[in-house]
């Protein structure tokens, strides 16, 4: 299933079906259960692979001095470290994430750093972003659109927030291209929850996790609605024979 909402007012929480209003709370429950070893898990649930996505990804975004860049759903602020060091002094970085105890581990994260000089803190909701029009060079969204329950909304605020000329990349988990592969990593990905109960105390937080990402759109289908968002020149780079992708597009000038 693609779609964020159906014609009764539910969406998807995981597989679950409930209200609108009340599935950002409940995603806010999951992540405020496993914020402090949100880390650990990630290296636990990709085998230490998404150190690499995520080189790739930083690459994408082509950064320079000055810029201004908007890590959302940035949590425990992997991404903004990388970025405060690319942007340097002249440039900004805004950690941004709608969940405080996420914010929380971020913020404390790149103050342990020093990297506070240009980082900047915000709780916000990515489906209306509350930043002028016109604001960043850059927005990268990692491993978050897909808990967002209007993901339509968040796609054009955050056009809306970009410079002319900006770029935006969303980094997901999507639909291996390969059967088995698909297979084999739905198998694998099974076994998040018992980690996530031995490692955090929590499994029922990872099989939410499991279930959101078999429930996000796949590659064209958000390619799709980036454009529909406005976006131009909308393209994908599949990562590990698409178990995730990467989506880029731009503001037009």
């Amino acid at each position: 299933m693609n779609k964020t909402t159906n014609n009764h007012n539910t969406t998807h929480f995981g597989y679950e079906e409930v209200p609108v209003e009340e599935k950002q709370e409940r995603v806010g429950q999951v992540f405020r259960s496993v914020a402090n070893r949100y880390d650990m898990m990630n290296d636990v649930m990709s085998l230490g692979t998404h150190r690499l996505i995520k080189r790739f990804t930083i690459e994408l975004s082509a950064l320079r001095p000055g810029h201004r860049v908007l890590d959302l759903a940035g949590g425990t602020g992997d991404f903004s470290l990388r970025f405060s060091t690319i942007v340097g002094e002249s440039g900004q970085v805004v950690l941004a994430d709608i969940n405080d105890a996420m914010l929380d581990v971020g913020r404390d994260r790149i103050i342990d750093e020093g990297k506070i000089h240009n980082v900047q803190f915000a709780q916000v909701n990515a489906e209306a972003l509350p930043f002028a029009d016109n604001t960043f060079d850059c927005i990268c969204i990692a491993y978050g659109l897909r808990n967002v329950t209007n993901k339509d909304a968040a796609l054009a605020s955050m056009a809306r927030i970009l410079k002319p000329g900006g770029r935006v990349l969303i980094l997901e988990f999507s639909k291996p291209k390969n059967q088995l592969l698909e297979k084999a990593y739905d198998a694998f990905s099974s076994l998040w929850p018992a980690a996530g109960k031995i490692i955090t105390g929590d499994a029922d937080s990872y099989r939410y996790l499991v279930e959101s990402i078999r429930m996000h759109p796949d590659q064209e289908t958000l390619l799709g609605m980036m454009q529909s968002a406005g976006f131009v020149n909308c393209k994908y780079h599949n990562v590990m024979n698409g178990i995730c992708a990467i989506h880029l597009g731009f503001k037009s000038t």
